[in-house]
């Protein structure tokens, strides 16, 4: 981020009452960002960040044409500055592994975006991940442990 540039956010997701969601969510919590573009699906989302160069990506997985994984992949090879948040209505405990594959720096649960999608954008903008609850014991760097409950 160069001196007192706007962050610059492309928002993707097949749903207009989404994308109008997140914009919104984003024009109250943070009026100086600049909500750089739109794009429907994962095709359109690789065309915008050559066009627009967005400082954050946030891109919904379940979409026609390709999945936000697969754009996410993509893109992380195309161009490397871009951080990518993945954003979903499906939580398993397979996401963050699938997450960090597609090189992603981390996700928001849709039904939890009121309350993380700023932090989390702010997290990735500082160089940060984001994975899911925000930053708790264990969740920083490295592959996602499996903690066994020892008594």
């Amino acid at each position: 981020m160069g001196g007192g540039m706007r962050p610059r956010i492309l928002i993707v997701d097949d749903h207009e009452i989404v994308r109008e969601g997140v914009r919104g969510l984003i024009r109250r919590a943070r009026p100086d960002w600049e909500i750089s573009g739109e794009a429907i699906n994962g095709q359109d989302a690789i065309e915008a960040v050559k066009k627009l160069h967005p400082d954050v990506v946030v891109l919904d997985i379940t979409m026609p044409v390709m999945s936000g994984l697969e754009a996410s992949a993509l893109i992380a090879k195309m161009d490397p500055r871009p951080r990518i948040l993945i954003f979903t209505m499906h939580e398993s405990d397979r996401l963050p592994a699938e997450v960090r594959q597609a090189k992603a720096q981390g996700y928001v649960l849709k039904s939890q975006a009121a309350r993380n999608l700023i932090r989390a954008i702010e997290e990735l903008l500082r160089g940060g991940e984001f994975f899911g609850r925000g930053p708790n014991p264990g969740s920083l760097g490295g592959p996602p442990v499996k903690v066994s409950m020892i008594s």
